[in-house]
């Protein structure tokens, strides 16, 4: 389109949302294409319309992402408890596994970015915040209840890689003591851990019921700390399940 169609197209949309912020003369537009000019908001509408281009995806164009918008939120901290007011899920968008492997058995405890066969995006937008290329993910079967309650049975997990050494002191509390994720020679667990000398100490919830259980270190691989969790609450299901 010639600059002049781009103005006379711009005066339509203008006329029509009776606003003058929505038209783009000659001189302006010649600015934005050539001087690298950051056009407004109502001209950026301008553009998307008469282009033809998805509004999102203009903003990205000059750095701004939507779909980071509920990570940038989640990463300011409101001290009040509070709804959230974001619209809409195809406004945004987060890389997450749409495949399994089919053999998974989900009633144990499973190292999901071993099995991930295909990574899709899904409109999951308060999943924003998750780097699914750069932390691993594991998954509690649906009968572990070595953490349980702090860990639900069937939860998501984020591990960090980066911290695989096992603290036995710092914490106040429980809800404040590192939980690790392992791999042994039968699979892997998730727990409280301790060392003593050349042994780990895999240390369940008391809740749980479990047992405490003892690995010489070179049996088991620390494959990081659990830094994220992401679960469904239904208390009653798992009584159930439970009993």
């Amino acid at each position: 389109m010639r600059f002049r169609d781009v103005e006379e197209a711009s005066l339509r949309i203008a006329e029509r949302h009776k606003s003058d912020e929505f038209a783009i003369p000659i001189s302006r537009l010649s600015d934005i294409e050539n001087k690298g000019v950051v056009p407004p908001i109502y001209r950026l509408y301008t553009l998307s319309a008469i282009y033809r281009l998805d509004f999102s995806e203009l903003l990205q164009w000059y750095g701004v992402d939507l779909t980071q918008l509920p990570g940038d939120a989640a990463s300011l901290p409101i001290d009040k408890t509070h709804v959230i007011g974001f619209p809409t899920p195809e406004h945004g968008s987060v890389l997450f596994p749409l495949s399994l492997d089919p053999g998974i058995d989900t009633t144990k405890t499973t190292y999901v970015s071993r099995l991930i066969q295909r990574w899709g995006s899904l409109p999951l937008m308060l999943l924003s915040g998750l780097d699914p290329k750069n932390h691993r993910y594991a998954f509690v079967g649906t009968e572990d209840w070595t953490m349980y309650p702090i860990l639900q049975p069937g939860a998501l997990l984020q591990i960090n890689e980066s911290k695989r050494r096992v603290v036995n002191f710092g914490w106040a509390n429980e809800f404040e003591r590192p939980i690790y994720f392992l791999e042994h020679r039968s699979g892997y667990i998730c727990s409280w851990c301790s060392t003593i000398e050349d042994k780990l100490i895999v240390i369940p919830h008391p809740a749980s019921e479990e047992s405490p259980r003892m690995f010489a270190i070179d049996e088991v691989d620390i494959i990081g700390q659990v830094s994220g969790i992401a679960t469904r609450w239904d208390p009653d299901l798992r009584r159930r399940t439970r009993s």
